[in-house]
């Protein structure tokens, strides 16, 4: 994707509605509230977040979306961002890692790590996962989907393999959407997506 189309994605995304799946998963969350939003493009769970009381600790990939969230939240003491992509970041201990959107692109080799290491930074008595994945019939899955154009490799998954890599905790919600329409860019796509609220279970 290049970077005119990443900062006009942002400027579309910077006050987004929070998603009914958020407002669901604070709701779960006890004790401390230490949050990870996974991918937090140009922060508008990040506000959301420190809304509900969260200490807010956010990384991306891209340059401008850190650059655009410190300019956003740099006077804020509990906000930390870092340029980062999912297998570099080091994930803290955290309440709620919240991944919507993001995981898609994290490579296939790099996910069974970086899924362990989400999984070992949420507290062991009922932390919250909150995030999206993307399902096989979604356009970017497809095999004539331009990936030079927007991003070189997807994570794909299937019903079956998303409930394999949430053995380790209770699915408190879930979701499979199936929308077809336009991009932001007039493009047509067929979305396939799984959206999960899961509370990690307790350490016995």
């Amino acid at each position: 994707m290049s970077s005119k189309e990443i900062s006009a994605y942002y400027d579309a995304t910077e006050n987004s509605k929070v998603r009914e799946d958020l407002r669901y998963a604070v709701d779960l969350v006890h004790g401390e509230r230490i949050a990870i939003d996974c991918g937090c493009g140009a922060g508008s769970d990040i506000a959301f977040l420190r809304s509900k009381g969260f200490t807010v600790y956010g990384f991306d990939v891209e340059e401008e979306s850190i650059k655009r969230c410190a300019k956003r939240y740099g006077s804020d003491d509990k906000v930390f961002l870092s340029c980062s992509d999912f297998s570099s970041y080091i994930y803290p201990e955290a309440s709620l890692v919240v991944a919507d959107a993001s995981l898609f692109f994290c490579p296939p080799s790099q996910f069974e790590k970086v899924w362990s290491d989400i999984c070992c930074s949420l507290n062991p008595n009922q932390g919250v996962f909150c995030g999206s994945f993307l399902g096989p019939e979604d356009t970017m899955a497809s095999a004539q989907y331009d990936k030079e154009a927007f991003w070189p490799e997807v994570n794909v998954f299937t019903e079956e393999k998303l409930k394999a890599i949430f053995a380790g905790f209770n699915v408190e919600k879930w979701q499979e959407h199936r929308v077809s329409g336009q991009t932001s860019e007039g493009e047509p796509h067929n979305w396939h997506l799984f959206s999960v609220v899961a509370t990690k279970q307790k350490q016995s």
